[in-house]
């Protein structure tokens, strides 16, 4: 499913399901992460969205988890007044939350092949034209 030196944004949503899940799609998910030859582009909004539960919860594990795919990641997409822009314009066209919408902007503007997510198909998230959106949820 994923090629190897591609830039790969992953979602907050498939972090969490490698860290907690034992299911088919934890395990697509670690598949995924697993992968040394792929190249991960991440966002500070993904760590925002992940590691403070995790650690006010005392999830150590977990936190541990997330650390050690976010010191793997290659390249920090940012995040500014023209990606907000954007983001508004693209939430409007395709009905997204203001996090994907912020996500698929940052990730398209560094030059993300693919977007990995556990969002279903039906979802607003797979409507977008900046990259290729796939999920891990069958």
């Amino acid at each position: 499913m994923v090629n190897s030196s591609r830039k790969v944004f992953v979602d907050s949503n498939v972090l969490i399901a490698a860290a907690r899940g034992t299911s088919p799609v934890a395990e697509r998910a670690i598949a995924i992460l697993g992968n040394r030859a792929l190249r991960f582009v991440s966002s500070p909004l993904v760590r925002l969205e992940v590691l403070p539960k995790a650690h006010f919860f005392g999830r150590t594990q977990e936190v541990d988890f997330y650390q050690i795919f976010f010191s793997q990641v290659e390249i920090w997409a940012p995040l500014d007044a023209n990606i907000v822009s954007q983001a508004l314009d693209e939430a409007l066209l395709h009905g997204l939350s203001a996090v994907d919408a912020l996500l698929l902007i940052s990730a398209a503007t560094v030059g993300v092949e693919l977007f990995v997510t556990t969002e279903r198909k039906s979802k607003p998230i797979h409507k977008t034209g900046l990259l290729k959106v796939v999920s891990l949820t069958p």
